[in-house]
């Protein structure tokens, strides 16, 4: 009974982040698709296929420009704050959306780059640095890392705090380190350095 219900909470975290990011590309698409279907057709006097997964692209490249604008972050943020008082979509829409920036490149909050960890648990442990910081003891500022530990594709982990001497960083990209992690190692390098 025991493994049923781990089987099942692991499955649950793996599955829905993923049908939901699924779930809203098709819906984008749909959405933007059958609004210039119409407009399409009657321009062009016949429908053309793909038509639609140009226009996504494009409305997707317009709502990022239109994002990354003063006055559009504002209103964006604006908007997000209202739909995150909103209790069913705040529980899914949070985890998204932190997910998925994680994994943004200009992300100050995302994964900063792959980290090695000698764990003297388990050998080595390969993770991602998520954060840079010291705590006082009353010994004097320690540099201390955060580095997040998948455990279960990328949605399940362990976060480390360790001291900064005890972690390496290989020269592993984040892009490497995710494909290495959603392979189960196998895109590991044959030679890494550090």
């Amino acid at each position: 009974m025991q493994w049923l219900r781990r089987s099942f909470i692991a499955g649950f975290f793996v599955t829905v982040p993923l049908f939901v990011s699924v779930a809203a590309i098709i819906w984008i698409f749909g959405v933007v698709d059958g609004a210039t279907t119409p407009i399409y057709d009657q321009l062009i006097g016949r429908r053309i296929p793909g038509l639609g997964l140009v226009s996504t692209a494009i409305a997707i490249i317009l709502v990022g420009a239109f994002a990354r604008n003063v006055i559009g972050r504002r209103i964006l943020t604006r908007t997000e704050g209202w739909l995150l008082k909103v209790p069913l979509f705040r529980t899914i829409y949070s985890p998204v959306k932190q997910l998925i920036t994680a994994f943004a490149p200009d992300n100050e909050s995302g994964f900063k780059r792959v980290v090695m960890i000698d764990d003297p648990h388990r050998g080595f442990a390969l993770g991602f640095l998520t954060r840079e910081f010291t705590v006082d003891r009353g010994r004097g500022p320690e540099e201390l890392i955060a580095v997040y530990v998948p455990t279960n594709h990328l949605y399940l982990g362990d976060v480390v705090v360790c001291e900064r001497g005890r972690a390496s960083f290989p020269d592993i990209s984040v892009e490497d380190g995710i494909r290495i992690f959603l392979t189960g190692g196998m895109a590991l390098p044959a030679k890494v350095r550090i």
